[in-house]
């Protein structure tokens, strides 16, 4: 049997509803599985810095290297919004992915068939929908410097190194090569010289991987045709400033941010996060939806675990906890049932059961 350390870092508002409601559906399927999965549970956030006076102590820090996997809740909300940017909750998620080297950041935009009535474009449009954005994480202007604003002017600095665009690309390219062979580079090269760039070094890495069809977009245009044509778009590469914008553009026409789930990945670690926020409003209430975080967790099972069938019914027990009707509040449809935050995992958890019955699945061992 295999053993894995993961780190949990459960954070502010809904962070620790939706983090428990993930380590259930991961309890379960590692057992399914044969894998052996011990935790660490730390403060991250808000919650770190009621209790030490910093959002990321070094404590967390060295756990989270000391880990396999990270599995992060959400950080922040109003109590904060007033602390020195350094002490800010989301000051910590920054550091904590520069510190894990975490480069790529990768979104995928999936349309489940029972729930494509809830987006805000037609269903005709967005049914079927499936790419994933991988976004730089580490360069461009969010790090760029120099940086700054005075009374006469603000500015900020956009850069890139080879190595870079380099490896975001080749990330991009591997992956589109088991999917359906097409990657989108998206900049704005007819404006910016760093796009430009981008763009050469995004050549020249794809002479290595002919077998894949690459199409260059502005991003303007790029923002465009994700709401005009979704399902144009499987692999979707693109700086850190416009992967931002590009994959809330993205996550918006799923029906809700509720149901996005993210993993940012380096050369040696890896952190697993739901898109939303910590949503301080309804927390406590078990109401949170649950569904970004189990597919991100889906989403371990395949980049860090390595179990790609194990991601595959996963993401077949949501669909299937779908299309029976049940619902948490923020995805709630006519003719839908309301369920809790736990009833929502407990569901997804049967369904999970059913299907991996259903296909004979035997023990694995890995």
């Amino acid at each position: 049997m295999v053993s894995y350390k993961i780190t949990l870092l459960p954070g502010d508002g809904i962070g620790p509803e939706v983090v428990k409601a993930g380590v259930k559906v991961l309890n379960t399927v590692a057992e399914k599985f044969k894998i052996e999965i011990k935790y660490n549970e730390k403060l991250i956030g808000g919650a770190s810095y009621e209790e030490f006076g910093t959002p990321l102590t070094e404590d967390t820090l060295k756990t989270c290297l000391d880990s396999d996997a990270v599995i992060l809740g959400a950080v922040g909300g109003y109590k904060w919004e007033n602390l020195e940017h350094n002490l800010k909750p989301e000051a910590a998620l920054l550091q904590l992915r520069k510190s894990l080297g975490l480069w790529a950041n990768i979104r995928p935009a999936k349309i489940y068939s029972a729930f494509a009535d809830a987006s805000s474009l037609k269903r005709e449009v967005v049914e079927g929908t499936d790419f994933i954005v991988f976004r730089e994480l580490t360069g461009g202007i969010y790090f760029g410097t120099p940086r700054g604003y005075d009374e006469e002017k603000g500015f900020n600095t956009m850069i890139y190194y080879k190595e870079e665009v380099e490896r975001i690309a080749r990330k991009a390219f591997e992956t589109a090569r088991n999917r359906a062979g097409k990657v989108h580079s998206i900049d704005k090269a007819n404006v910016l010289e760093v796009s430009q760039f981008w763009r050469k070094i995004v050549h020249e890495v794809h002479k290595d991987f002919e077998d894949v069809e690459l199409i260059d977009m502005y991003v303007d245009n790029a923002a465009m045709q994700i709401v005009r044509n979704p399902k144009q778009f499987d692999i979707i590469v693109t700086s850190n400033l416009f992967g931002d914008i590009l994959s809330d553009i993205a996550g918006m026409i799923t029906g809700s941010l509720g149901m996005l789930p993210s993993a940012s990945l380096g050369s040696k670690y890896a952190l697993y996060e739901p898109v939303h926020g910590s949503a301080p409003d309804i927390a406590g209430k078990g109401i949170a939806n649950p569904i970004a975080t189990i597919a991100s967790v889906a989403m371990l099972f395949e980049h860090t675990l390595q179990v790609p069938k194990a991601a595959e019914i996963i993401y077949q027990a949501i669909e299937r906890t779908l299309k029976a009707g049940y619902r948490t509040k923020d995805i709630m449809t006519e003719g839908g049932k309301e369920i809790s935050t736990e009833k929502m995992t407990v569901e997804i958890i049967k369904s999970f059961d059913e299907i991996y019955h259903e296909q004979g699945l035997g023990v694995f061992t890995l």
